[in-house]
């Protein structure tokens, strides 16, 4: 049965799929569909992240993160500015717990310099000028364009935004089940037909993406981001966001203190390997899908080193003990009391290169056809989400 019919289908209602229809409609484009499987927006990683926008400071020059990071963080500063959303331009400090994380803290350097970010390096008297409260050895890295924004209110108000332009139909509830000829999506809701076709399904992209024979070389194993709050009477605050200096062989920032538009300071997340792209809770979220996750853990613990140090390190921080231990390096006071639980938890779906046995470091953004696919959609893909946007229509819907 028929249930809709579009001139560009987007699968995926998260902060990828909003940006991409936004600038399809600003390019004047019409006769948009999104698909959203969620009763409502923002329930999975768009929803859930921590809100930061990054200033392309981790990434190599090379990477699409690199390019789309920074251009990103203003494109959506400016947008919160425009509709009146919580913003909170604050910057954000990199700190150092040991002397040898020093020269890994110059090559963060190095790299946010040439992607054009605004840093400075600073001594322990200008640290405690910005972060009383923050620790480091010798010196830590200052990022000026570091912002948080509220996520949820970012959707709510992309939403809003295309529902008025008349061009954008959104379906909620609705998900895609398989793929009918080369032109028609199966859905719960009946079958919708399409003209172009963009995959922004998160952490089902490669899912998706196996419906048109896209991308079978990658796997995806999700890691889970779980989250502290400092008590409110604590007896020290977060004017921003305190950082550690991150294994950069690994996509994982650690353990780091961000102070929210709302004035709460989180304390998170970790990178927990999961067993289900929406396992959230111990058990919830864990499907059949789970063993075969396990098993791609296991070859990847076996082979690949980094991921081997995250899958010893990374399942210890459930114990509050061993997460209190991580985040009090970053600072110099800090009771276990001071730390209480948060219901705040996210899902990173992390791509990886199943011929190499790697994990995927960048955004895959592939063509095939009249389909496009955003693959890896991970951090900072929120931050990069519009000028990622602008670059796909303007390369593959430009008329």
């Amino acid at each position: 049965m028929s249930f809709d019919n579009a001139g560009i289908l987007i699968v995926g209602g998260g902060i990828i799929g909003l940006t991409i229809a936004r600038e399809l409609v600003k390019q004047g484009h019409g006769d948009i569909v999104i698909i959203e499987k969620e009763p409502e927006l923002g329930v999975h990683a768009s929803g859930r992240n921590s809100g930061v926008l990054h200033a392309g400071i981790y990434y190599s020059p090379d990477s699409l993160k690199a390019k789309s990071c920074l251009n990103g963080n203003f494109l959506m500063r400016e947008y919160c500015k425009e509709k009146g959303l919580p913003l909170l331009e604050s910057g954000k400090v990199i700190v150092t717990r040991t002397a040898a994380e020093l020269p890994v803290l110059d090559e963060l350097h190095r790299r946010a310099t040439a992607n054009g970010a605004k840093v400075e390096m600073i001594d322990e008297k200008q640290l405690a000028a910005i972060e009383p409260n923050a620790r480091t050895v010798e010196r830590a890295l200052f990022s000026h364009y570091t912002a948080v924004v509220d996520p949820k209110a970012v959707l709510k108000s992309l939403k809003k935004d295309l529902e008025r332009t008349g061009r954008v139909r959104l379906h909620l509830g609705c998900k895609m089940l398989g793929l009918k000829g080369s032109s028609t999506v199966v859905t719960n809701k009946g079958d919708i037909s399409f003209e172009r076709f963009i995959n922004a399904a998160g952490a089902y992209c490669n899912k998706v993406a196996g419906f048109f024979g896209v991308g079978s070389k990658y796997r995806l194993i999700p890691f889970k981001g779980v989250y502290r709050l400092l008590k409110k009477d604590a007896p020290f605050t977060v004017n921003s966001n305190i950082y550690p200096v991150p294994d950069i062989r690994n996509p994982f920032l650690g353990i780091h203190f961000t102070r929210s538009v709302h004035g709460d300071v989180y304390l998170g997340p970790t990178a927990i390997p999961a067993f289900g792209r929406e396992n959230y809770g111990i058990l919830s979220g864990i499907d059949a899908e789970a063993f075969s996750i396990a098993w791609q853990d296991l070859v990847l613990f076996l082979l690949n080193r980094p991921f081997r140090n995250v899958a010893l390190s990374e399942p210890l921080k459930y114990f509050p003990s061993y997460f209190f231990r991580d985040a009090a390096r970053l600072v110099k006071e800090l009771a276990p009391s001071d730390v209480v639980h948060a219901s705040k938890v996210g899902i990173r779906p992390q791509l990886v290169d199943w011929e190499k046995k790697e994990l995927v470091m960048d955004f895959l953004v592939v063509a095939d056809g009249s389909s496009l696919h955003v693959l890896n959609p991970i951090s900072p893909a929120f931050t990069s989400s519009m000028d990622l946007a602008q670059g796909m229509v303007a390369e593959h819907f430009s008329s």
